[in-house]
């Protein structure tokens, strides 16, 4: 549990980092200012983000498709709570304010969705490799 739980955080980290120097990079292209607050939000987004990704393993018993879909509705869903939360100390969500948690939650979602993905799923083309190899060697010595 304990290495689990150190695997979950090195991730967040890996995402909060590559998210952060994204974001950095376009508001210097852009222009645009930024201040502790969004931040903090977009800190909470990751972990909120990459939490949901972790939770793949409840999903095995269901499609991949399905499986991804419930789980970005689910990341959009505790985000929107998260931003609910955020607005009652940072003040309002103006409804342009909702639009661009959507899409500036959504775009980095699906490109970090789609690489942690299809790490998972190379891994398991590995094991499934080996298990098969296993498996003939096996067979090889028992003949």
């Amino acid at each position: 549990m304990l290495a689990r739980l150190k695997q979950y955080l090195v991730e967040v980290c890996c995402v909060y980092a590559l998210v952060s120097v994204a974001g950095a990079v376009i508001d210097q292209i852009a222009g645009f200012e930024t201040n502790n607050i969004n931040v903090m939000v977009m800190f909470g987004l990751c972990v909120i983000g990459t939490f949901v990704l972790y939770l793949h393993k409840l999903f095995d018993n269901f499609s991949p498709l399905f499986m991804i879909v419930v789980q970005y509705l689910a990341a959009c869903g505790i985000s929107a709570l998260f931003i609910w939360i955020v607005s009652f100390f940072a003040g309002p969500v103006t409804p342009r304010g909702w639009f661009e948690l959507w899409r500036s939650f959504t775009i980095p979602y699906v490109i970090l969705a789609a690489l942690y993905y299809w790490r998972v799923f190379s891994e398991t083309k590995k094991q499934d490799k080996l298990i098969q190899e296993i498996q003939e060697n096996n067979k090889a010595e028992s003949v």
